[in-house]
């Protein structure tokens, strides 16, 4: 009798053998590298200490998924490339993901499905049927703040925040839609803050607002952290010209915190540098290069919006036959920082922020389709849990080898996807990892590293 093959896929021949796939290689995983995010875990207890800022209201009779396993089953599935909830409708049957959410018979006892995440999602804190699950916004807040300052060794001299916005595109009718001319879509504008590659703050704001609407109480919240643990830190905060406001500036004086935030230029600006942007030009045309000017002077405005006069360093710059003048206001003095160092060595820095933001967006920071701002919220502090442990993964385990700057595409892709076979016996989960895996090496130095 023919053999029934309807279970059977295939393929182009290879030579004279027929290529046969089926689908009952038995129990495995695609995110075998996933195991290393866990020694993170361990080591930094970010995820119990997350599930602490929650409060949840069910019966605890009655309760199959705790907090803290659903929790690290989402922060795992972004940290792997699984955006959706809809994936966890197979994904809750994954022995690995048991293992990394914390389940005790991994395999057995399935993860929680789609419709049980989404109530712990949309919960409000209000009495409700179902949704009975909810978040503490300070409590959150203030671990992101933890979890920066655990990871220094020794207090350091000198720190930078910087401070930014982005665009968080909506396509539907989400409390706070906005159109926002500038982006020309629908957004929200959250308002991140980053201490080198560390996230402080992520903080979901409509976008009907100017970029630095509340800025100053969330820095006023982190500063009085750090300093409490760090008093004698020197604090500086940079930002692009969206930054650059009065509010935000004599808080920072009246704080003894410094500051370098872009200007936006105007005709009262660019008169101050004509002579510096005429010498720009003349070197340019003699060496077709571009050419830098730099100067400084006291600045205050005519219309009175500053309390002050403020140093404002411009960058006179003639490039590709046009003038391209910048200007930065800061409050640091010509003795600590000269004109030309402080803006490309201390503000031109804080483009590497952009590269930051990009971050949250390869962990789908960006996935804001939930009805209410405040479930697009823990939306986003799932994202940034998940960049926190792939961060701590190349602090810790990725220290001193060629991957430690990687991007989280790129050790997703190379270090976390890796196909292995689940087996679960009485004593142990065996992770039979697949035996051409390229970066053994490193995995193995990895693993080592982080149980230093």
């Amino acid at each position: 009798m023919t053999e029934c093959t309807q279970s059977r896929l295939l393929f182009a021949t290879h030579f004279r053998r027929e290529v046969v796939a089926e689908f009952n290689g038995g129990t495995m995983t695609s995110d075998a590298g996933a195991l290393l995010l866990r020694e993170t875990d361990q080591r930094m207890k970010l995820l119990p200490r997350f599930s602490q800022c929650f409060l949840d209201g069910r019966n605890p009779a009655l309760v199959e998924h705790s907090v803290e396993q659903m929790l690290a089953q989402r922060i795992y599935g972004l940290a792997l490339g699984y955006e959706d909830l809809n994936d966890h409708e197979q994904l809750r049957h994954d022995p690995l993901l048991g293992v990394l959410a914390g389940k005790a018979e991994p395999g057995t006892d399935p993860l929680a499905g789609k419709s049980t995440l989404s109530r712990m999602e949309l919960g409000d804190g209000l009495p409700h049927r179902y949704k009975k699950i909810t978040f503490w916004r300070d409590a959150i807040d203030d671990l992101l703040v933890d979890v920066f300052l655990e990871a220094q060794d020794a207090p350091p001299e000198q720190i930078v925040l910087d401070i930014d916005t982005t665009d968080l595109a909506i396509h539907g009718n989400q409390e706070g839609r906005f159109y926002h001319g500038y982006y020309d879509h629908y957004c929200y504008l959250p308002l991140y803050v980053f201490a080198g590659e560390h996230v402080l703050c992520a903080r979901l704001r409509p976008s009907n607002i100017d970029p630095s609407a509340g800025s100053r109480k969330e820095l006023e919240r982190m500063v009085k952290r750090i300093r409490a643990a760090w008093p004698q830190v020197k604090i500086i905060v940079r930002g692009d010209s969206g930054f650059c406001r009065e509010e935000l500036m004599a808080w920072c004086e009246a704080h003894a915190v410094d500051y370098v935030f872009g200007m936006a230029r105007n005709v009262r600006l660019e008169k101050r540098v004509e002579q510096a942007l005429e010498q720009a030009r003349r070197q340019f045309e003699q060496t077709q290069q571009a050419a830098r000017v730099f100067v400084e002077f006291e600045h205050e405005t005519v219309s009175g919006a500053w309390s002050r006069r403020r140093r404002v360093v411009a960058k006179a710059e003639h490039i590709d036959g046009k003038s391209n003048p910048r200007f930065v206001v800061t409050s640091l003095g010509a003795e600590q920082w000269a004109a030309q160092q402080l803006y490309e060595e201390l503000y031109c820095a804080g483009g590497d922020m952009e590269n930051r933001i990009k971050e949250q967006f390869v962990l789908f920071a960006d996935r804001v389709s939930a009805a209410t701002m405040r479930a697009n919220q823990l939306r986003l502090y799932l994202s940034v849990m998940a960049y926190s442990l792939v961060s701590g993964l190349r602090r810790w385990g990725l220290h001193g080898t060629q991957w430690a700057a990687a991007q989280v595409g790129t050790l997703r892709l190379r270090l976390l996807k890796m196909g292995a076979q689940i087996r679960v016996t009485v004593r142990r989960v065996w992770v039979q990892m697949a035996s051409s895996f390229p970066l053994q090496v490193l995995f193995r130095q990895v693993l080592q590293q982080l149980r230093c």
